[in-house]
């Protein structure tokens, strides 16, 4: 692993205002050493890319829970890209049901969670799919 930190924003897109396990990932991320930025609640696409790439993120990671999963998380991905930020791992979570998993990652998703999976999956998945940005 590379010199420095891994930076994670945690985002919430939309108009869901649930956000415990959003920020139940948040703490777990920020326990295991990394830099976690919580955007809150009902941030665009837009602010959400704005955000990662003030905050040089290494990773996006997005909480839905409101079904609007096929239309938000393709769209910060495809921001991410336009924005040149195309090394910026994007990760989805929330009630997303499996047979929408294979969009969201041809949309560029690295990989998709859903409630009961244990944070510290989360963290491998990160640690093992990311070295922070030399710094």
């Amino acid at each position: 692993m590379g010199e420095g930190k891994i930076r994670v924003v945690v985002a919430k897109p939309g108009l869901d205002g649930h956000d415990r396990g959003a920020k139940v990932v948040a703490r777990a991320l920020r326990d295991a050493g990394m830099e976690v930025v919580y955007t809150g609640l009902h941030l665009t696409p837009e602010q959400i890319v704005e955000t990662a790439i003030q905050e040089d993120a290494d990773v996006v990671g997005l909480s839905i829970l409101s079904g609007a999963h096929p239309t938000l998380v393709p769209k910060v991905a495809r921001l991410l890209r336009e924005r040149g930020a195309v090394e910026v791992m994007v990760l989805a979570g929330g009630t997303i049901p499996d047979e929408d998993k294979p969009d969201l990652l041809a949309a560029g998703v690295a990989a998709v969670f859903t409630p009961g999976t244990p944070t510290r999956e989360i963290i491998a998945f990160i640690e093992q799919g990311r070295s922070p940005h030399d710094r």
